[in-house]
């Protein structure tokens, strides 16, 4: 996993970090599973802030994974109980943001599975496509939707997202079942150019040894 760790809070576009050479922007409805997935992602339990109340990021959150790489967490969007002013002023920071940020290799979009492609996450990716930056579309809560439903959805994206002329990506993720997140790591090692994650080891189970349940299992 991605060893991440928090950085700063960014309330204006003037106080990004001035050395910074390489990050991904994570961004997402506000009940998306955003939150949820870079922890997942970074392996952390609170690195992201998970609220009950949607819109509860209100600033750009840093969190570095190597010497002036990061990934970027921004205020979650379609937060109906926050005040106009509030909303226009937090959209305006993510807009100023994807807009004018030179280091910004890449958009990570979270989208509910169930409820891809809103009115709003379209607006983000028509706005964020004349960048010619690519987009990695996560799946969120794919675990809510049984396997021919998955399928469907995936396929759906994809063909959305080509359809739209974005240089753009999906996948399924699970937060809680911990779905797909080897593949949305592979795609911001990438982007990030870090080396690719080392294999994972199993530890073969020792023949003699029966598991708990079985017949002759014997507490040690």
């Amino acid at each position: 996993m991605l060893n991440a760790s928090f950085f700063i809070t960014v309330a204006h576009i003037a106080d990004l970090p001035p050395d910074s050479i390489a990050e991904i922007a994570f961004a997402g409805r506000s009940n998306a599973g955003k939150s949820s997935a870079i922890n997942t992602i970074a392996l952390h339990k609170r690195l992201a802030f998970v609220s009950k109340t949607p819109g509860r990021t209100q600033h750009l959150n840093f969190f570095k994974v190597a010497e002036q790489r990061f990934l970027v967490d921004l205020p979650g969007y379609g937060f109906a109980k926050a005040p106009l002013d509030q909303q226009r002023g937090w959209q305006s920071l993510i807009g100023g943001y994807l807009a004018s940020r030179p280091p910004l290799r890449g958009l990570v979009l979270i989208m509910d599975a169930r409820h891809p492609f809103t009115d709003l996450d379209i607006q983000l990716l028509e706005w964020f496509r004349v960048s010619g930056k690519p987009v990695h579309v996560l799946l969120s809560k794919s675990d809510k939707l049984n396997r021919s439903e998955c399928t469907l959805t995936l396929k759906k994206a994809r063909e959305m997202l080509a359809e739209m002329g974005l240089n753009g990506t999906a996948q399924l993720f699970s937060s809680p079942k911990r779905v797909g997140v080897d593949e949305a790591e592979a795609v911001l090692r990438q982007w990030l150019e870090l080396p690719k994650a080392p294999p994972k080891v199993r530890t073969p189970a020792d023949p003699g040894q029966k598991k708990p349940g079985s017949r002759g299992y014997r507490a040690g």
